[in-house]
């Protein structure tokens, strides 16, 4: 049966992968290789990374293929790519995840251009003094624990609309090891403000800007980076198929992850509604139910797997030496435990489901 997988991220290559055996999987990928953000901020700060969160397609399914094209328009039964190719499909998977500013997620196709901004970033930061990061979510945290832990003269500054730090169901004692995290480091926290315009340069030009605070205060900086805004796109999806999308553009899925309805079209990762932090992690356990649900239809087997939501716990590195984790099982983790989690990023992970012994 045919199995196309429209995105090839985090919970794409997993479902690809598990069925390659059962199916005839098609991948559906735009961009060059596989991108590893999880390191991306990584990456930004220190070169040595960067070709290591690029790995390339090629050893990830011994039966199926790749095609590196864009879906256009999504049914039930079919896939159309921009190059004009059309593709039945028995079961389709929604894999597209979701964009961020960049550099916390790769936003171009290639993997020379890629890695080309990223050493833009760099050279950035070098001519630098003073980073302005707008969003103390996850990604404005960690890129400031990354920046003044490769730079610790730096001055860096974080502006946050809202009065806390970090998004979740997370407890007052892990928000508070941030904290304590981010003083050590000499990160400075403005919380429950927000900027009166944006600065005038572009995101990531250096070239030295002031800008005011709604409560008044000047700041004076000369680089700076967006940190928040996270997005979805799901426009590709017929008439039919969109009636699952939500307003934020992610799409309800019954426990099965199946669009309602639909029993032969799923979603996993970023791109679902499901009510959960949206985390490569999750992306990997959504595609573990997926593909034991395709294969059990796929045998005639009625009986389908479903997903709960994980209780939000993260893994949050403020550079090679620092961080803060929660658990539910664990609680709270230090900077010692969260950086010796975050010592590969767990690249070796993707290397191996990629099938390859070494970033290329």
């Amino acid at each position: 049966m045919n199995v196309i997988v429209v995105g090839g991220g985090y919970g794409g290559i997993e479902v690809a992968k598990a069925l390659d055996d059962v199916a005839d999987v098609t991948l559906v990928e735009p961009r060059e290789t596989f991108v590893h953000n999880v390191a991306a901020l990584r990456a930004a700060v220190s070169p040595d990374w960067t070709d290591k969160i690029f790995i390339r397609y090629d050893g990830l399914l011994p039966r199926g293929r790749i095609l590196r094209d864009r879906a256009t328009r999504v049914s039930a039964g079919a896939v159309e790519l921009s190059s004009g190719t059309r593709l039945q499909a028995d079961f389709v998977v929604l894999a597209t995840g979701s964009t961020a500013p960049f550099p916390a997620k790769i936003d171009t196709l290639g993997r020379d251009e890629a890695a080309n901004r990223l050493a833009g970033v760099h050279d950035a930061l070098l001519r630098s003094s003073h980073v302005l990061l707008l969003g103390a979510g996850a990604i404005g945290i960690e890129f400031a624990g990354e920046i003044k832990s490769c730079w610790p003269g730096k001055s860096v500054t974080v502006v946050e609309r809202g009065s806390d730090l970090i998004g979740g169901r997370f407890p007052d004692e892990f928000r508070a090891e941030i904290r304590e995290q981010m003083d050590a480091l000499g990160v400075r926290l403005l919380l429950g403000t927000s900027l009166r315009s944006l600065p005038e340069p572009e995101p990531g030009s250096p070239r030295p800007f002031t800008v005011t605070t709604g409560d008044g205060d000047v700041l004076a900086a000369d680089l700076w980076f967006p940190c928040f805004g996270t997005q979805v796109r799901t426009d590709y999806l017929d008439s039919s198929l969109a009636t699952a999308r939500q307003p934020d553009g992610r799409l309800a899925v019954t426990p099965q992850l199946r669009l309602s309805g639909y029993e032969t079209v799923f979603a996993v990762g970023d791109v679902t509604a499901v009510p959960e932090l949206k985390m490569a992690r999750a992306a990997g356990r959504h595609a573990e139910v997926v593909a034991a649900n395709i294969r059990a239809m796929i045998s005639g087997d009625s009986g389908l797997a479903e997903y709960r939501a994980a209780p939000d716990a993260i893994v949050l590195p403020l550079g090679p030496a620092g961080g803060v984790s929660y658990e539910p099982g664990m609680g709270v983790l230090g900077a010692e435990q969260t950086a010796q989690f975050k010592s590969t990023f767990f690249l070796e992970r993707y290397l191996e489901l990629l099938g390859v012994t070494a970033p290329t």
